[in-house]
């Protein structure tokens, strides 16, 4: 990796910050007199904080075609307010669309009251974007009765549509955590309900004309304006289980480290993400912490970036020695330790991990046979059992991983040896199912009755579309498993699938409905 040349990344046309800055300093603002709204791909909010939040939009006037502005900043003002009418503003200001970011603009907003509800929007030249809900985060020594939030993962554009988020959208919650595959990096293919357009993404402007095409999906757009997002990527943000530095086709390292910084640029790009998120090259940091008063902590977690690459040739096999490996490593050393200190001082009541990959060893072939999936936790055996040994001996207060990824509904008892079951269950993982990834799906396969049987602390399966929506109280967590029907069709109804309960000092999940 150290071989990357500067020259490699400015040739992808990927410029870095101070560079940008000083290109941009020779461009003076123009003000612009647009005749149709440039807010097409919608708002968004993120990272919350109890004083502010990271307000997002991307100027794009023809989002499929590049956004067809001249390449030139333009000012965009942006108001904070009080109420919904917009009568009582909190904070304004203007900052930069700048060219060399897509015409995006990132504002970190500050001096707002914790714990509270504000709506936001933008302004270029006379033409308003539509408003967003956004909400600050309590202050952290404050008591903390309750915290909503939903999860999400896993939405690919041409298997389905995303009716799953417009249900979302109208779901009291104080947050959306969005745990990866974003988009999908695929060639556009007929005969699926929608069809990406482009090749497969491999430069800055695939993967920007992918994001704009997402970012048109009303439903998406519904959700985005409705709360704030904490986000996190997983692997079809740059190419299907990529590891570290390795991607499926063998491409040379350096070579698909640049593709990969174009992947993480773009990724920037179209999220509501802080500076301290800006990528460098292939390299950006996106683990980070996140509490809720003195109630929950929530550290969300960067399971591709840093990974050794996948045991037995990737896919799912009888485990070979590299499960085993005691130099694997699925966070990275700087990461795991962050997380490490960062439980160990917590004095919060939760402790939630929102990540990418399911924690828990599935044996997924029946009878006395094992096989597992490589790319999950399963195959890095050593660094997940270091975490919940972590779990199991320095006890951080009511553990609870957040997963996605793979397109179903699991509810799984985690345990630090996983073959053995009368091995004490020391913490709870939830793993959401895909919004529209997988096509319809099925409440419940035949094939899965079988696994079950073989994992005992496997509590509930379900192959539905949807996300998990939980409230977090001093006594109890509560996930309801939120299904649509079909996806392959707009339209879909929303239910209840169902109910599950962590209690307070308790590992393990109950199902009450």
């Amino acid at each position: 990796m150290s071989r990357i040349s500067r020259r490699s990344f400015l040739g992808a046309g990927l410029t870095l910050w101070p560079l940008a800055r000083r290109l941009s300093a020779f461009q003076i603002p123009v003000l612009p007199a647009f005749t149709r709204s440039p807010f097409t791909l919608g708002v968004a909010s993120g990272d919350p904080a109890p004083d502010g939040v990271v307000l997002w939009t991307r100027l794009a006037l023809d989002p499929l075609e590049g956004g067809n502005l001249d390449p030139v900043p333009v000012p965009v003002h942006w108001e904070v307010a009080h109420d919904e009418q917009f009568r009582s503003i909190a904070t304004h200001g203007t900052s930069l669309a700048r060219p060399e970011f897509a015409h995006a603009v990132h504002i970190e907003v500050d001096g707002l009251s914790p714990a509270r509800d504000y709506w936001y929007r933008f302004r270029a030249g006379d033409i308003f974007s539509p408003a967003g809900r956004t909400r600050t985060t309590p202050a952290a020594n404050r008591r903390v009765d309750r915290v909503r939030f939903a999860f999400s993962s896993c939405q690919n554009w041409e298997q389905g549509y995303f009716t799953a988020l417009k249900h979302a959208a109208d779901e009291p919650i104080d947050v959306m955590f969005q745990l990866g595959d974003f988009i999908y990096e695929q060639a556009g293919r007929p005969g699926r309900p929608r069809m990406h357009l482009g090749p497969r993404l491999t430069t800055l402007d695939h993967y920007r004309s992918r994001y704009a095409q997402y970012r048109t999906d009303p439903d998406l757009q519904a959700a985005s304006a409705a709360f704030p997002w904490i986000v996190t990527w997983d692997d079809h943000e740059v190419d299907d289980n990529y590891a570290g530095p390795f991607d499926r086709q063998l491409d040379p390292v350096e070579q698909f480290l640049v593709q990969r910084a174009a992947a993480y640029r773009a990724y920037y790009e179209h999220m509501p993400l802080r500076r301290g998120s800006l990528p460098t090259g292939p390299y950006a940091q996106m683990y980070r912490h996140v509490a809720f008063g003195d109630l929950a902590s929530f550290f969300v977690l960067d399971t591709r970036q840093y990974r050794s690459d996948q045991p037995c040739n990737d896919g799912v096999h009888e485990p070979c020695d590299g499960v085993r490996d005691p130099s694997a490593t699925m966070l990275g050393d700087v990461q795991e330790q962050w997380l490490f200190n960062g439980l160990h001082r917590s004095a919060r009541r939760w402790h939630l991990l929102p990540q990418q990959v399911m924690m828990a060893r599935v044996d997924l072939a029946p009878g006395p046979d094992e096989k597992i999936s490589m790319d999950q936790w399963s195959g890095y055996d050593v660094p997940r059992t270091r975490l919940l040994n972590f779990f199991a001996t320095r006890k951080p207060s009511n553990p609870v991983v957040l997963s996605g990824d793979i397109h179903n509904n699991w509810v799984n008892d985690l345990k630090v040896d996983f073959l053995d079951p009368a091995s004490p269950t020391i913490g709870t993982e939830l793993v959401g199912t895909s919004i529209s990834s997988g096509g319809d799906g099925v409440d419940f396969p035949d094939s899965m009755r079988d696994v079950m049987r073989e994992n005992p602390f496997v509590r509930f399966f379900n192959s539905q579309r949807g996300y998990v929506r939980c409230e977090v109280t001093p006594d109890a967590l509560v996930a309801d498993f939120r299904v649509v029907p079909y996806v392959e069709q707009p339209g879909a109804p929303i239910s209840t699938r169902a109910r599950f309960v962590v209690e307070n000092g308790r590992a393990g999940a109950e199902r009450e409905s």
